[in-house]
């Protein structure tokens, strides 16, 4: 049975890009996450301790995400990492980094990366 707990739509307003404007001004980011592990156990037993707590991934999250980067790559590389290392129950998964109105000439309403591990 293949199993994941999902973040999604998590907001945060942060300094990552290249130029030194991006990272003075900021820009608004949405992030989601999707972690793969065996959730089989908490559904029986309803034990918190039997699972991920979800919280201490937003936690991982939001440590990385306030961290100024060049490249959004960078910060999704980190979070990965740190997510693996703090919960090793963890098998696989994916996220994606959006930045908001990245500021290039268009009309777009998004630019993102994603990976999956």
């Amino acid at each position: 049975m293949e199993s994941y707990i999902e973040l999604e739509n998590i907001k945060f307003y942060a300094y990552h890009g290249v130029s030194e404007t991006e990272r003075k001004v900021g820009n608004n980011y949405e992030v989601y996450l999707k972690v793969n592990l065996s959730l089989e156990k908490a559904a029986i037993t309803d034990n918190l301790e039997d699972t991920v707590n979800y919280a201490l991934l937003y936690d991982c999250i939001k440590k990385e995400m306030m961290i100024p980067s060049n490249l959004l790559e960078h910060v999704a590389g980190r979070i990965i990492t740190a997510i693996c290392k703090k919960h090793p129950v963890i098998w696989g998964g994916s996220i994606k980094i959006s930045k908001i109105k990245p500021p290039i000439s268009g009309d777009i309403e998004r630019a993102s990366v994603s990976f999956s591990w």
